[in-house]
């Protein structure tokens, strides 16, 4: 029945002038997205809306989740396509409509019209109204509630017209590319790929860096990982994940400084190197999962701790965010279940029994010039011998 979509956006709309540049983004957007679905689709801007038409046979189920992937995207609105026949053809075509989706339903109903096209001879609300009754006596089981309806019957007259009743809610947000980059530290939690879907709804691009720790974490802990990013990609577009080898970095830390600093001085290193792939990349900021007070290295003297060896903004989507908050957005988006897979990452493994919780950065600064004599050289490897995977 259906032939078209109509898209509909929030923000995008009060744009201004620079408003076709977030319009233009948001329909390369669709096309990435549908370039796999089943059928052969056109992509086209008229008048504050995009219209995504089949042009064959589809899938429409496959075609709404890919919609529903696209950020920037606040409404998905299937819609019937008709030329524009007169009145009488247009209150049959609707009559006629309403009959199919609904049937007998007892539902009450507001009919909508939006008249884009001024030669039209009817006024939006003559419009409403006279195609209010048409539905009244075609379908004796519905009626008339103007001000809490069941349903919207939506009519848009423009050069076609368009009818539709069912708003599929988008991820809303802002078309990706359309505000910078980043670069996200990626771990087999659940925190971090949804702090990277949470970034990249805002319109920012972004790749991943993950620090592996081989032989103390499996190739199994780095395929979940690649299988995390892959996943949060769907939304995301194409990420680049460097998979940095930290082991020896991790061990030389473990060996010259407190036990109670590891995680402190281990996720400034991090911080470190993940920087330098950001800058690499011509990304703008970095990205974490992390959530104030979640952990020790969560709290906010440990936070500043961290964010202390960073010349770039630091961006942590989920900061005021409680647990289950996230694991409810890690379910949305399919990456709970692949969180949760028993395979653990480097900041499992070397984790110390009483990690400081408010760390003194002067104290860390002198704990961390024990590692003067190898550590710039480790890091350097590090960089160097990382291994970066396309995640699509």
């Amino acid at each position: 029945m259906y032939k078209a979509f109509l898209i509909k956006y929030a923000e995008i709309a009060i744009k201004g002038k620079n408003r076709y540049i977030f319009e233009d983004a948001l329909v390369d957007q669709i096309k990435y997205q549908l370039r796999d679905v089943e059928g052969t689709f056109k992509i086209v801007k008229e008048m504050g809306r995009i219209f995504v038409y089949a042009q064959s046979e589809f899938d429409y189920e496959e075609t709404i989740e890919a919609l529903k992937r696209v950020f920037g995207i606040y409404g998905i609105c299937p819609a019937i396509v008709l030329e524009d026949e007169g009145f009488e053809a247009l209150s049959k075509e609707v009559a006629e409509y309403v009959k199919k989706v609904y049937g007998d339903r007892k539902l009450t109903f507001k009919v909508n019209t939006r008249r884009n096209k001024k030669s039209y001879p009817m006024q939006s609300m003559e419009v409403s109204s006279a195609l209010g009754g048409v539905i009244l006596d075609a379908c004796p089981n519905m009626k008339v509630d103007v001000h809490h309806p069941d349903v919207f019957v939506n009519v848009e007259i423009r050069n076609k017209i368009y009818l539709y009743s069912e708003n599929i809610p988008g991820p809303g947000g802002m078309p990706l590319g359309t505000n910078g980059s980043a670069m996200l530290l990626l771990s087999g939690g659940i925190d971090s790929p949804v702090a990277g879907y949470m970034i990249a709804k805002r319109g920012v691009k972004i790749d991943a860096v993950y620090f592996h720790a081989p032989p103390y974490t499996s190739e199994r802990a780095k395929q979940k990982v690649v299988d995390l990013a892959r996943l949060v990609a769907r939304y995301s577009g194409p990420i680049r994940l460097h998979v940095v080898n930290f082991t020896d970095i991790q061990l030389y830390i473990y060996d010259k400084c407190p036990h109670e600093e590891l995680t402190i001085i281990m996720r400034r290193y991090m911080m470190k190197i993940a920087e330098q792939f950001a800058k690499a990349d011509g990304c703008m900021a970095l990205v974490t999962g992390e959530s104030i007070g979640q952990v020790a290295s969560q709290t906010i003297h440990s936070l500043a701790a961290t964010n202390e060896v960073c010349t770039m903004p630091v961006f942590r989507p989920v900061i005021g965010f409680d647990k289950q908050e996230i694991v409810d957005v890690a379910n949305k988006i399919n990456t709970y279940e692949t969180s949760i897979l028993p395979y653990e990452d480097c900041c499992t493994i070397f984790v110390a029994k009483h990690p400081v919780t408010k760390p003194n950065i002067e104290i860390i600064r002198r704990s961390e010039q024990k590692l003067q004599e190898k550590i710039e050289d480790m890091v350097k490897e590090a960089v160097d011998t990382a291994e970066t995977i396309l995640c699509q």
